[in-house]
């Protein structure tokens, strides 16, 4: 596996006890993982009837059973839903019977960060659902925390909102985000980019932050999650998606191509950008879907050969991007997975995953 990226970056200045100041940095997503951990959906309004979330149910669990040919994978089920997903799940899968109200992992979840020597700790962001779009959200808010302590794991509290899908690393001190979510009034009044960028080296041990301009339009939920339309491949090169002339996303993404391009990352270096067409629109309940190809799950533990789980939608774009990934990632294997009624909830794999760093990725 190539964790070349998760060489701990120089410590940012901070006198307080923040995770930085202790040493840890967030590592990147394609390093070794002791195990990914995976939401379960629950939340019928998400989906709009009790079919389309047994469909949901259905897709994750094929989310589920592909990591797990490359690593550990915990579900998060609430306690009442335990049984039921462990039969749709089938053997090998451990549950964690804990409640949430929905099963967006990225977000709600702990960003996990190590220090390089041994050591990993939880970030607790604080989460108010996406500047406070759906209700109740009393249990997603607790989660981090919960799967913290369930697990016994050393936890930081983050005093800010901040969604996992909202920051993108690449190990080495860049962060990736958009200023349409990281900077909207309904998660932090008055953040400004020089106090995120303080916040991101204070937490996440990041010397470059990178801004685009936002998301997708159908991402309306997140206000514009960096995970739907860029992320880093490896240091110094980005994957980022892009739709034609005239598409209502062009302006945007176009925006987004050219900042990638102008931009350098933590270590001085011009950013490699590997452009990926986007999916036709598709829409459900009269709701069009954040489709993405950005929107995947890197899979794999030490000394294993690793995947890429990517979400696809039987459109012809999917083609394109498989062999996109293929030559991007040839240590890699390339698992697709239908993913139409994962995105009818709101979000993609990427969303409903978060992994566990190995510790130590040497």
């Amino acid at each position: 596996m190539n964790d070349t990226a998760s060489i701990r970056p120089p410590k940012p200045p901070d006198g307080g006890q923040t995770p930085a100041a202790q040493g840890f940095f967030l590592p990147a997503e394609w390093g070794p993982h002791e195990r990914t951990l995976l939401g379960w959906p629950s939340r019928v309004s998400a989906y709009g009837s009790a079919l389309r979330l047994q469909s949901a149910r259905s897709a994750h669990a094929a989310v589920a059973r592909t990591l797990a040919a490359y690593e550990k994978v915990t579900v998060l089920a609430p306690p009442a839903e335990a049984i039921r997903a462990q039969r749709l799940l089938g053997p090998g899968i451990e549950i964690m019977p804990l409640a949430a109200d929905d099963c967006w992992l990225r977000d709600s979840g702990p960003t996990y960060v190590i220090d390089g020597k041994g050591g990993r700790a939880g970030i607790a962001w604080r989460f108010n659902a996406w500047g406070e779009k759906f209700h109740p959200y009393d249990q997603d808010a607790s989660l981090a925390g919960r799967i913290l302590r369930t697990r016994r794991e050393t936890m930081f509290e983050a005093g800010f909102v901040l969604e996992g899908g909202a920051i993108g690393g690449d190990g080495a001190g860049t962060v990736l985000t958009t200023q349409s979510c990281a900077l909207n009034a309904n998660r932090n009044q008055g953040m400004d980019q020089p106090r995120f960028e303080r916040l991101m080296a204070q937490h996440l041990g990041a010397r470059r932050v990178i801004w685009l301009q936002g998301g997708l339009q159908a991402d309306a939920d997140t206000d514009g999650h960096v995970d739907t339309v860029a992320c880093f491949a490896r240091p110094g090169l980005v994957l980022a998606q892009i739709c034609e002339r005239g598409h209502r996303d062009h302006a945007v993404l176009a925006e987004n191509i050219r900042r990638l391009r102008a931009a350098t990352d933590a270590e001085g270096r011009r950013l490699e950008v590997v452009e990926i067409a986007g999916p036709a629109d598709r829409v459900a309940d009269g709701r069009r879907l954040p489709l993405s190809y950005i929107n995947f799950a890197f899979a794999g533990s030490a000394g294993r050969r690793g995947a890429i789980v990517l979400p696809v939608f039987d459109d012809p774009a999917d083609a394109n991007a498989i062999a996109t990934l293929a030559s991007v990632f040839p240590e890699r294997d390339i698992v697709p997975v239908p993913a139409l009624d994962i995105f009818a909830g709101g979000g993609g794999i990427h969303c409903i995953t978060q992994p566990i760093p190995a510790a130590n990725p040497a």
